[in-house]
């Protein structure tokens, strides 16, 4: 039969997944007196529980870009990408043990923050440092909208291509709707819509699950094609760095490139700061790391009906859709269309996974903003107009995302291509962090000198393998079949984007370097930054005198932070927070960084209950 479009019911559903967003963001605007502070607004007031911020956490992972293309990656490289479900259980452990206790102990509202506390202290290059960490924090700033852009734009063009859902339409309603509840409801509406959106991503996924375990009449069947067809690749252990994904590129290569995402990026170390205890923040990861085993297993299955039904005729190579993350949208509309709603739902549920990771960024680059940029150089703002600011900055930054959804359609190719080059920084910042917990001699020299040399080596690698794409037998594509195809024209026109061409230089030209270094798996990108910017800020740090520092104990990790775990005490909430962390003398006067957190200590004398942290 002919293929469906869309209905008024599946219309219906998009619309009252937006609708219950926006009330959300309105209740938490008015609940418990509003946001009266700043801290409250970017942080909940340190007041929020386990389970919505693993839900949350959960959810900004798993943007559009999961729900369209992970099934999409499983149809076409097979189901190796199933490793990553180790790879997230390293990441989570990393993030909860090392990270994490350090970060909650010291209270910090920006991760940048913690970079200043730690390395400028000794130094009287304060200025250079910071310098360093605005532009750091800038970066990303840059990068998350950039990514934003594209994380709004890119299922929205998926999803009008196949099923006439009208693009700009969507575009503005998603970005209008979660400007809306950020600006009003600040992170604890970001955090319950996140839950409820996780809700309806996990409601679409299974509704195309069973309908093709139905109209495949059995998942033994779904396994069994998958089986013969070459997509059950789960052991690949060949250790070359320069294939794309192996076990040893998703576990060690995906370890670090997540680390650097779930660790240290302000989005998600924003979430976990959150929670009422530090008890509750290390359970929020642990919970989240099953929720994104279960949403790992959804696109695995759903990818692995994609190929069952599609095994005889691949809809990519018979020109009925014209990019691979159609397929799923395709998928929903051959199986799904006489259900009314049902697509719908789906569609719901990719852009679910799109409002999640906006609504976060949009409240990390406010909290990034107010905190490293606004607070320290406008002292004498209240904590009520720092409030105001917060909103206003959500608002701005709500703006600039729908407006970079515009640029992404302008300009795909190039985007993507800044985007890879971009998620390289995550590289050298996660050497930094490291270096900062791990290494108590650490100095601000030797921080720097490895920040530098880690991302000057990422961005070589990283442009290089824009510029000469590896080759397929790096990247392994599986057979697709098109012998049981009988039509004759597709209903989809192609819309091939012209700008990917910029890229494809001819095959003659390519350099020495191109298929050796070049060719590395991206997934070691992050990996290689990391080590780099450990080891020569050792090397630098010991040869610049770092043993010779001392370090306060509280901005590494020690030993205690890790057998804590065993003894949980009461008294251990955020009130032990507030003891003084430095001593009031004169470095306060020539050292501006530092003196609104002493003064802030000041205030709040608050006795720590007798515990050596």
């Amino acid at each position: 039969g002919t293929m469906g479009r869309f209905t008024v019911w599946d219309y219906v559903v998009f619309a009252a997944m937006l609708l219950v967003s926006a009330v959300i963001g309105v209740y938490y605007a008015f609940a418990g007196g509003g946001q009266k502070t700043s801290k409250d607004f970017l942080m909940g007031g340190r007041s929020m529980s386990a389970l919505p911020v693993a839900l949350s956490l959960t959810a900004s992972f798993m943007s559009a870009v999961t729900v369209l293309g992970t099934p999409a990656e499983i149809y076409r490289y097979g189901a190796i990408f199933c490793i990553f479900a180790i790879t997230y259980g390293l990441v989570v452990l990393c993030s909860a043990e090392i990270f994490l206790p350090v970060f909650y102990k010291l209270g910090i509202t920006s991760t940048y923050e913690y970079l200043e506390l730690r390395f400028n202290k000794y130094l009287r290059l304060c200025g250079t440092v910071l310098f360093i960490i605005q532009t750091a924090s800038k970066l990303q700033s840059c990068s998350l909208t950039l990514y934003t852009g594209i994380v709004i734009y890119a299922p929205a063009l998926a999803l009008n291509q196949v099923t006439g859902f009208d693009l700009w339409g969507a575009v503005v309603a998603t970005g209008v709707v979660c400007t809306f509840y950020c600006t009003l409801g600040g992170l604890k509406a970001v955090v319950w819509t996140d839950v409820f959106q996780v809700g309806i991503m996990v409601a679409g996924f299974s509704s195309v699950i069973i309908r093709a375990v139905v109209v495949q009449e059995g998942i033994g069947r779904i396994v069994n094609d998958s089986y013969y067809g070459g997509r059950l690749n789960f052991w690949d252990f060949n250790p070359n760095p320069l294939q794309r994904h192996t076990f040893w590129t998703i576990v060690i290569g995906g370890t670090f490139t997540w680390t650097g995402i779930y660790g240290v990026n302000q989005s998600q170390v924003q979430r976990y700061i959150a929670c009422k205890s530090r008890f509750h923040a290390k359970m929020s990861l642990y919970i989240n790391l099953v929720g994104l085993w279960a949403i790992l297993a959804c696109a695995a299955l759903c990818g692995l009906a994609l190929y069952s039904i599609y095994k005889d005729c691949d809809p990519w190579t018979a020109k009925q859709v014209s990019a691979l993350d159609q397929l799923m949208p395709y998928l929903v509309l051959d199986i799904l269309h006489d259900f009314p709603g049902v697509p719908g739902l789906f569609v719901a549920s990719a852009y679910s996974g799109t409002l999640s990771t906006v609504s976060s960024s949009i409240n990390a680059l406010a909290a990034v903003t107010v905190e490293d940029l606004i607070r320290p150089y406008f002292r004498s703002l209240s904590e009520k107009k720092l409030s105001w600011i917060s909103m206003g900055m959500s608002l701005f930054y709500g703006g600039v995302c729908i407006a970079m959804a515009a640029l992404a359609s302008l300009m795909g190719a190039l985007l993507q291509a800044a985007l890879s080059i971009f998620g390289m920084v995550g590289g050298p910042l996660l050497g930094l962090f490291a270096l900062g917990i791990l290494c108590s001699f650490a100095n601000g020299i030797g921080a720097f000198v490895g920040l530098v040399s880690g991302f000057v080596i990422s961005l070589w690698v990283g442009i290089g393998s824009q510029i000469y794409p590896p080759l397929p037998e790096r990247t392994k594509p599986l057979y697709l079949s098109t012998a049981g195809c009988n039509i004759t024209s597709g209903n989809l026109t192609s819309t091939e984007n012209p700008l990917t061409t910029v890229f494809h230089t001819p095959i003659a030209e390519r350099p020495a370097l191109a298929d050796s270094w070049y060719s590395l798996s991206y997934l070691y990108f992050s990996t290689l930054g990391t080590l780099i910017t450990v080891v020569v800020g050792i090397i630098i740090s010991l040869l610049t005198g770092g043993l010779k520092q001392n370090t306060d104990r509280k901005f590494l990790l020690t030993k205690e932070d890790f057998l804590s775990n065993f003894s949980r005490s009461k008294s251990e909430t955020v009130e032990a927070l507030n003891w003084k962390p430095f001593t009031v003398t004169a470095e306060g006067t020539d050292n501006p960084a530092f003196s609104h957190i002493e003064m802030d200590v000041a205030s709040n004398k608050n006795k720590v209950n007798g515990l050596h942290i």
